[in-house]
């Protein structure tokens, strides 16, 4: 019997609250027979270093981890301009897998492969293969293009299964389309998940593929251990766990690593962009100027004349006097994009009714790039509510038949919230600018 241990995580999303536990485990059951991998989505623009850094503190971090191999999940690949990505691990000790994004003229990646071969000291082959989230039209926005996943898996997997003893799929697919490919698909012995934040405590079994996934912000560190017979040239054994090592010792080299990131983000953040002559509050449920300021910013981002966006995407004040790209970042971090959707008069009617209930203004929303608590009070521009005369736009009385283009936030098009807005067939996405990067062109503007 060989063994071959594989240590992986998922979806860190920059939550380095135990991210120093984990690596030391890693680097305490170290030995000739393991590997470390982590699946994407660990850098997350939302948290200031990753930020200040444009994700090269994460790829540190990767790399004093040891880390041997990583795939790219959404937000390494659709949150960073194609300049920043192409960049992004120009440093990396280790290597990135990815087989399913190329340039838009087709041409293969520089800075990843799509699949590798990896030889254990004790002869055993790993055959790994990365994947990623085919978000089309933004990969296509920035550059890139994203390619089916099951289509490059037909065109890899036979090459794996030849020349592997052990074939790994490092998928950011989400578990769906994992157990997907576990039907359909015979030779993958592993699926390391993520994308979709499950925690699956001893793996998932479909036909001879184990899924796991290790839920998100590094709350687990998974473990698979297998075994594999010389004698049949097969695995006899494979087993997953997930390891909570929140309450472990701490990584000397990673406690200074995470330290001096933090001071050298702080002073990049430090940059003043405007002073405010006043204070601007933010109030989640009721219109504020901070709130009305942004909505019209995003409107004439867009160049339209209608928008509409939650007062809870600004998570705080802004005080008088100097403001500066941490404080921006600090009250719009998160990595929503503005758009422009085309609703009918009807559609848009139905959509600002909804967005005023009860049920939407106090939600509280996890996921689409939100990284805030409630969506609170919509805002408008150009759109006026009046209880005795209906909905106005640009000072007209709403035309249920007419067709309408509203700048709005991405978040809007994915998903249950607003059904109208996600079933628009015409929508143009505007990347790589965040919420952040418009306030700081609008404040600039006012007060430089």
């Amino acid at each position: 019997m060989e063994r071959v241990t594989i240590f992986h995580s998922n979806d860190i999303h920059s939550c380095f609250d135990h991210w120093s536990q984990m690596v030391a485990h890693i680097k305490k059951e170290r030995d000739e027979h393991t590997l470390y991998l982590d699946l994407g989505d660990h850098a997350d623009r939302s948290h200031p270093v990753t930020e200040a850094l444009v994700g090269k503190g994460n790829i540190a971090l990767l790399n004093a981890a040891k880390a041997d191999y990583v795939t790219i999940g959404n937000n390494e690949g659709v949150t960073f301009s194609k300049d920043q990505l192409k960049s992004l691990y120009d440093h990396a000790t280790f290597q990135v897998l990815l087989a399913n994004v190329v340039h838009a003229d087709g041409s293969k990646l520089d800075w990843a492969k799509p699949y590798h071969i990896h030889q254990m000291s004790n002869g055993v082959k790993i055959g790994l293969i990365g994947l990623t989230a085919p978000f089309l039209h933004f990969y296509e926005l920035l550059g890139w293009k994203a390619l089916s996943p099951l289509d490059v898996l037909k065109e890899y997997l036979p090459e794996l299964k030849k020349e592997a003893d052990i074939v790994v799929l490092m998928s950011h697919l989400g578990l769906k389309t994992d157990e997907k490919i576990a039907e359909e698909f015979e030779g993958i012995d592993v699926i390391l998940g993520a994308h979709t934040h499950h925690v699956l405590p001893t793996g998932l079994y479909i036909n001879n593929t184990l899924i796991v996934q290790a839920g998100k912000n590094g709350a687990y560190l998974g473990k698979i251990e297998i075994q594999y017979e010389r004698l049949t040239n097969s695995i006899y054994r494979k087993e997953a766990v997930l390891l909570d090592v929140a309450k472990q010792q701490t990584d000397e080299q990673t406690d200074n690593l995470l330290s001096e990131m933090k001071e050298k983000a702080n002073q990049l953040l430090n940059h003043p962009v405007a002073t405010l002559p006043m204070k601007m509050p933010v109030k989640w449920q009721e219109h504020t100027e901070a709130g009305q300021m942004l909505c019209d910013a995003v409107t004439e981002w867009c160049g339209e004349e209608i928008g509409m966006l939650n007062a809870g995407v600004l998570l705080d004040s802004l005080e008088k006097g100097p403001i500066t790209k941490g404080d921006i970042h600090r009250i719009l971090p998160h990595p929503i994009n503005p758009c422009v959707v085309t609703l009918t008069g009807e559609a848009l009617e139905q959509t600002i009714q909804r967005s005023l209930t009860k049920e939407l203004t106090h939600l509280e929303v996890k996921g689409f790039g939100f990284r805030g608590k409630v969506l609170g009070k919509m805002l408008f521009s150009g759109i006026e509510i009046d209880e005795k005369n209906g909905i106005s736009i640009l000072g007209q009385p709403i035309e249920k038949d007419r067709l309408y283009k509203v700048a709005t936030l991405d978040m809007y098009t994915f998903g249950f919230l607003f059904p109208a807005i996600a079933e628009s067939k015409d929508k143009k996405y505007f990347m790589p600018e965040f919420l952040r990067d418009v306030l700081t062109w609008k404040l600039k503007q006012k007060w430089t």
